[in-house]
């Protein structure tokens, strides 16, 4: 899919538009990162802002 990817950001989530599809990296040069929650405490409460669905 992607010929270049950000090798400083990981992903796995493969049905993310800016997933590399080659390798588990993200093809944006930066991401978002953001929470649902008013006062998170786990890293379940973090997400990707910058996700896009294929």
């Amino acid at each position: 899919m992607f010929e270049d990817y950000n090798k400083c950001i990981e992903c796995s989530v493969k049905s993310c538009r800016n997933h590399s599809g080659e390798a588990d990296y993200c093809s944006l040069d930066k991401i978002k990162v953001g929470t649902h929650e008013c006062n998170p405490s786990q890293d379940q409460c973090t997400d990707c802002l910058s996700f896009e669905m294929k």
